[in-house]
């Protein structure tokens, strides 16, 4: 089939890293496909992008293989290419470990996704590699999802399932993707999100409120309820506490004293206040590249106030 011509946007895209921002470990990490030309390929309900960046971080485009208003709109939200990273990073620029982490990753975005979307990748991450997570998530994708057709007939890949879909597949097909203990979960969150919940319209919700909504979800607890509201809802106050949070935290800002969650959410809070999601994006995944971070006392010293 003759690939159509693609169109770019009409406008460049400013500080834009789109290779950073798909391994960061966000859903599209778990069942797009990136090359290294710069191209995006995903699917989003029954269309598929594909999508590439050209040009520089700091000066590029993006350009659609088939492009139309409707996809161009839904790339940028999805990429949140309206962010303006400058004037973030002015804000979450508080000491020089994170200063850091932003000259590393410059141009890396956070993203907005399908909520029944988000809530099923983040939970199969539970206690889970990207490797893994991505493994489970394509064959999840392969059992359950609808096939995408083109405009000829041809198919072209397949959805992301709903929670309808996963609901009546039941335990047996979710069990057999190899989530392991994560099926289980999958399985009630599918159920109570077809019969209890719409989670589309806790869209309307403050970020309290729809994090405690969100807890009400089996295999959702306080940090996969937190990268839910995060990428599912772009609540940017949302600020995701795993493993490698925590323990970076503790290492540069507390002198590697053990705190407990709420007392790291509440100095998130107040140091990088209503855009500390987009802070922990970057901390998270400079922090799983910072070998000193667990071997030095260096780090120790990271907290120097810069602004």
């Amino acid at each position: 089939m003759k690939r159509s011509v693609g169109r770019p946007f009409g406008k460049e895209v400013h500080c834009f890293n789109m290779k950073d921002t798909f391994e960061s470990a966000q859903p599209l990490t778990f069942h797009a496909d990136f090359y290294g030309n710069g191209r995006l390929v995903y699917f989003e309900g029954n269309e598929k992008f594909d999508v590439t960046h050209t040009g520089t971080v700091a000066d590029g485009r993006i350009v659609l293989a088939d492009s139309g208003a409707s996809k161009i709109y839904k790339v940028k939200q999805r990429l949140r290419l309206d962010d303006d990273m400058e004037d973030i990073y002015s804000r979450i620029n508080t000491d020089s470990f994170i200063d850091q982490a932003i000259q590393e990753y410059k141009g890396m975005r956070l993203t907005l996704n399908d909520p029944w979307e988000t809530a099923v990748c983040f939970i199969i991450s539970q206690f889970n590699n990207v490797k893994r997570i991505r493994m489970i998530t394509k064959r999840l994708i392969d059992a359950l999802g609808s096939p995408v057709y083109d405009r000829d007939g041809h198919m072209l890949g397949k959805a992301f399932p709903t929670s309808e879909q996963m609901s009546d597949a039941g335990s047996k097909v979710l069990g057999s993707i190899g989530a392991g203990f994560r099926a289980r979960y999958l399985e009630s969150a599918a159920r109570f999100c077809s019969e209890n919940m719409d989670l589309y319209g806790l869209r309307r919700k403050g970020y309290d409120s729809l994090k405690e909504s969100l807890m009400e979800i089996d295999g959702v607890g306080d940090k996969v309820a937190d990268c839910i509201a995060l990428m599912g809802y772009g609540k940017l106050e949302a600020f995701p506490i795993d493993t490698w949070i925590k323990r970076m935290l503790e290492s540069v800002y507390f002198g590697k004293e053990r705190k407990g969650v709420d007392v790291l959410h509440a100095f998130a809070e107040e140091r990088w206040g209503r855009l500390a999601g987009y802070a922990q994006q970057y901390l998270f995944h400079y922090s799983r590249n910072y070998k000193s971070l667990h071997d030095s006392n260096d780090i120790r010293n990271a907290n120097i106030v810069l602004s």
